[in-house]
């Protein structure tokens, strides 16, 4: 018997607008109500020390994610509405599918590195050296 994966049998939620006062405990005791929660993960953004507004949670049920988004999408948590809808896998943005070597800049510099020995690079590193 196979699992489906999380993010296709509609488990994991994405919720957004968290204030920054919000933490795992407090999600979980807004969540919980609807049903038991396998997982919360809240990305951070360790640069601010604080979250970056936003969380996944994941159920057990998919009914009851399904109910937690009936109930709690437009909801205050915090004094800040909450958007809270089925999670979706990331998408890959333009143009990073590519290869590095697919690109002519690539072969280009690579042409100049067999040429020249160093080419552009030795004379940039002595040009600095000298100043």
């Amino acid at each position: 018997m196979s699992q489906a994966p999380t993010l296709q049998s509609r488990r994991a939620l994405y919720i957004g607008g968290l204030d920054p006062a919000v933490t795992e405990s407090t999600l979980r005791a807004s969540f919980l109500p609807f049903g038991p929660i396998q997982h919360i993960d809240i990305p951070m953004d360790y640069a601010a020390g604080t979250h970056k507004g936003f969380a996944f949670l994941e159920f057990v049920d998919s009914d009851d994610a399904n109910e937690a988004i009936y109930n709690m999408d437009g909801a205050e948590l915090f004094g800040k509405a909450l958007t809270v809808n089925v999670a979706q896998p990331d998408k890959m943005k333009l143009g990073s599918s590519k290869a590095l070597w697919s690109t002519d800049e690539y072969h280009k510099e690579q042409a100049d590195l067999k040429d020249g020995g160093e080419g552009k690079k030795a004379d940039t590193e002595e040009g600095k050296v000298e100043k």
